[in-house]
Formats: structure tokens, sequence, C-alpha cells
């Protein structure tokens, strides 16, 4: 009689170790069910912050633009000016070479008038 209880034992064990292997497949799938759920979360977060970066570099490359544009435009108005600046004072240099020819004005006046005008260009 001792041999039928050793099947006995054997069969329990064996059915104990099937339950805890389909336990731990249960458990396995539910973990992966869980994992897909979290990664299609994630792949959506990820899309959405995708799209909002986009959206914030355009704007900041919109933005970036317009200055420069307002930036270069100060530049040439600023260049244009200077030019015209230049042309004015070899024209007043032009003028007061003439003064000082004529004696209406001296050549020490004319010296320091002519040393500030060069001093600007």
């Amino acid at each position: 009689m001792a041999v039928p209880r050793k099947g006995g034992y054997i069969d329990k064990f064996l059915k104990r170790a099937d339950k805890a292997i389909q336990d731990g497949v249960k458990k396995a799938d539910e973990v992966l069910d869980d994992a897909v759920e979290f990664g299609e979360m994630t792949a959506k977060q990820a899309a959405k912050t995708s799209k909002e970066l986009r959206s914030q570099a355009k704007k900041e490359r919109m933005a970036l633009q317009k200055r420069g544009t307002k930036k270069i435009n100060e530049s040439i108005t600023a260049a244009k000016k200077i030019t015209s600046n230049v042309d004015e004072d070899l024209a007043t240099l032009e003028k007061l070479g003439k003064l000082r020819k004529s004696g209406v004005i001296t050549e020490k006046e004319f010296q320091a008038k002519k040393k500030k005008i060069l001093g600007r260009i």
C-alpha cells in the first residue's frame, strides 16, 4: 500500500506544479497586456509632445526671422544715413575750403572744422 501513496503525492505535486505554471502564464499575460497598453499611451503622448514641439519651433523660427529682418532693415537705414552724412560732410568741407580761399574764415578755423568733420567720417 505504500506504493499508491507515492503515486498520490506525485499526482498532487504535478497538479500543483501545473497550476503554478498556469498562474504564472496568466500573470505574464496580464503584465504583457499592461505593457502593451502603457506602450500605446506612451506612443500617443510622444506624438502629442512632438506635435507641440514642432509648433513651438515654428513660432520661434518665425519670431527669429521677424527680428532678423528688422535688424537688417535697421542696418540698411543706418548705412544709408552714414553714406548720406559722408556726402554731406564732404560737401561741407568743399564749402569751407572755398570760404577759406575767399578769406571769410581763417586757416585755423578751417583746420578746426576739418578735423571735426573728418573725425565723424
